[in-house]
């Protein structure tokens, strides 16, 4: 395919490789088996000696066709989806994981990933969580054993934005797989094969898909990581090219043991979503930015997280990075207001959990989704009680900006 730009890739992406009947999109393949009139073929697709499909567990038409699309999103050599954007990171852990591996993370994480992590430390694997914006405490938290760093790019809540590109020029040069989460920037603001990550996290329920209407998740392999330095590949995966070691393991030990399959008709709804990805990510990044220099202006808020805002610690380095500082924004109440109270008086924005959505959403952190964690582990990520995460959408700017203003006033 011609070298087009982002939106046009996608939007013509299934195209390339013709398409049943004419249809413009990838038609919702609902089959969970595939029959062969040759049982040799059958065979030769089990041993991985030719493409095709085996059961719907393990792949599906309509799923293929999106993984496609977000392999030339982040421009990674293959991608495997997974029913939920946590599906996606717990494929990463069961498939590629053993007792007695060490993995370095960011301490500043989404809370099911957080959760996550508490569950695989305790199954025999050692996990250090670390102030991710400075490489020198990954650097310092670096063992024999460890197989892997995760961070994510735009931390949600608190928005830190970890030391992306020195990082990726630690592990490259200790040969650690590096796993970057780029769900809150999406790969249209960012991409980060550029900071030599190996693993690509996408929830695609969220800005990809766009429209809260499709759970899934997806994992890209970049190329960039040498998959002959993971000590933990089985050795009958090593039957196939080095650069497929890692997606053909993560999809056998993980997709296929596991079971957590994206289904036909959500890949078909996020597929559609992510057409438009582009236009909604320069929307929604432009209201967020001028909402939460609205709110820093505003003496009644104690502060605003945004990385598009030059008070945000890690300002220069987002704009380094990113092509805009994307649509998650946090703030916190002066003491005295009731963060549930300025929450109810709000008319457009949504008190719900999901992000990336067409529509504005607000949710108060302590007490839903960060909750389970406790006070002191909120504490160490900065989590104030009233802190309001806010999931900006496409609505009109000035409508929005008045809203949050009444709620206050």
């Amino acid at each position: 395919m011609k070298n087009y730009g982002f939106t046009t890739t996608i939007l013509h992406n299934d195209r390339q490789k013709g398409i049943e009947h004419g249809s413009l999109h990838k038609p919702i393949h609902t089959s969970v088996t595939f029959g062969y009139a040759d049982a040799r073929q059958l065979a030769s697709v089990f041993q991985g000696k030719e493409p095709g499909f085996r059961y719907g567990r393990q792949g599906n038409p309509t799923v293929a066709a999106l993984e496609d699309k977000v392999s030339k999103m982040e421009q990674g050599v293959g991608t495997i989806c997974f029913a939920t954007g946590m599906g996606a990171i717990g494929a990463v852990f069961q498939a590629l994981l053993r007792a007695g591996d060490h993995v370095v993370s960011s301490s500043f994480l989404f809370g099911n990933t957080n959760s996550l992590w508490q569950t695989v430390a305790g199954q025999g694997v050692g996990v250090d969580f670390v102030d991710a914006t400075d490489v020198a405490n990954v650097a310092a938290a670096l063992k024999p054993e460890t197989r892997m760093v995760f961070v994510e790019t735009i931390a949600n809540p608190r928005t830190q934005i970890a030391d992306l590109k020195r990082i990726g020029e630690l592990c490259a040069e200790r040969g650690i797989l590096y796993i970057v989460d780029n769900t809150m920037t999406s790969p249209y603001l960012f991409r980060p094969k550029d900071v030599g990550a190996g693993l690509v996290v996408n929830a695609l329920t969220k800005s990809i898909g766009g429209h809260g209407n499709a759970l899934g998740g997806a994992l890209t392999d970049t190329g960039a990581y040498d998959w002959t330095r993971f000590p933990n590949i089985f050795e009958n995966y090593k039957k196939n090219p080095s650069v497929q070691w890692g997606l053909v393991q993560i999809r056998a030990k993980a997709l296929r043991d596991f079971g957590a399959s994206l289904a036909p008709e959500a890949a078909h709804h996020i597929a559609v979503g992510a057409e438009t990805l582009a236009l909604r990510m320069d929307r929604t990044s432009a209201n967020a930015r001028a909402l939460a220099e609205m709110l820093e202006a505003d003496e009644r808020v104690a502060a605003v997280y945004y990385p598009g805002l030059e008070s945000h610690p890690q300002h220069g380095i987002a704009a380094e990075l990113f092509k805009d500082f994307g649509s998650l924004l946090s703030f916190e109440l002066k003491e005295g207001i009731d963060c549930f109270d300025y929450l109810n008086k709000l008319k457009l924005a949504i008190p719900t959990s999901n992000l990336g959505d067409t529509r504005t959403l607000v949710i108060p952190v302590s007490h839903t989704i960060f909750y389970e964690m406790g006070p002191e582990r909120r504490a160490s990520m900065g989590i104030a009680d009233s802190l309001i995460r806010v999931s900006v959408g496409i609505e009109d700017t000035a409508d929005l900006i008045a809203d949050f203003k009444s709620a206050l006033d």
